[in-house]
């Protein structure tokens, strides 16, 4: 009964479609937009290796990250179009303001890596915003598995460039011997946190992002469905959702920036041991 009410509201076909999109919006949860759900099931013995939603998406971001660059790029002229100025500015943006300006020594050898992690974190928050598709960046366990690969990589970096020597991270040039014990257990702990500060951020903000739009979006039905001044004044948290989306689409870009620069930070500290 309440998808025939909601299609008798539109006088016309597009807003009986708008109509049926906020109906929906309203009848999930705002957490429902985060549930993984299995498209292929396959499973191996105890481990399940089903291809979900996340998996779906995270292919999707991968495969147009590399069909932009190629497309962007292939046919490159001196007098750039607009697809090979946005992909140019990305290169340059990434290269001379993030790499050159925090890893000062060796930079451009990890151009390359820290690109690619900066590109799939940014398509997978552009594709997120895409309606009923699936933000791979808002899942925990996603962010945190790949800061700690990133992590990981960085450490081996340090390790290979210094040897040993990169333990003097944990200890403060100058420092009293009597503080020693102290001093390393803090700055261990420290150290250690990066990797989850990382994860935590990226994957906070893409999934507050997403609920605010969802919660917005139901308080607005709810407004219309409720008939009478409230139907009209509705219009006001619409406008609220549209600004949100603006904001929500330069997050995308701010939090793989974020993201890029903490990974440079931490490598310099691994190549230049402070």
């Amino acid at each position: 009964m309440w998808i025939y009410e909601i299609y008798d509201l539109g006088s016309s076909p597009n807003e009986r479609v708008f109509f049926l999109f906020l109906f929906f919006l309203m009848f999930f949860s705002p957490l429902e937009q985060f549930s993984i759900n299995s498209i292929i099931p396959l499973f191996i013995g105890r481990f399940d290796f089903s291809i979900t939603n996340s998996t779906v998406l995270v292919f999707f971001s991968c495969f147009f990250a590399i069909f932009f660059y190629n497309f962007a790029l292939a046919n490159a002229k001196l007098v750039p179009f607009a697809w090979q100025s946005t992909a140019e500015f990305l290169f340059e943006f990434i290269y001379f303001n993030v790499l050159a300006e925090n890893v000062k020594k060796n930079g451009p050898l990890y151009f390359p890596m820290l690109f690619t992690i900066f590109s799939f974190i940014f398509f997978c928050n552009l594709l997120g915003m895409v309606p009923f598709s699936f933000t791979v960046t808002s899942h925990i366990v996603i962010t945190l598995g790949f800061a700690m690969i990133a992590f990981f990589a960085i450490n081996i970096i340090g390790i290979k460039t210094h040897g040993f020597h990169m333990l003097s991270l944990f200890l403060p040039a100058g420092a009293p011997i009597a503080l020693a014990p102290l001093l390393v257990a803090i700055e261990l702990v420290s150290y250690s946190f990066r990797v989850v500060s990382l994860a935590l951020r990226l994957f906070a903000n893409m999934m507050s992002g997403h609920c605010l739009l969802k919660i917005l979006a139901g308080f607005a039905w709810t407004m219309l469905a409720a008939g009478g001044v409230l139907s009209v004044v509705h219009v006001l948290p619409l406008i609220v959702i549209f600004a949100i989306v603006g904001l929500e689409l330069s997050i995308a870009f701010l939090q793989a920036y974020v993201f890029t620069v903490l990974l440079c930070i931490y490598l310099n500290d691994a190549i230049s041991l402070h």
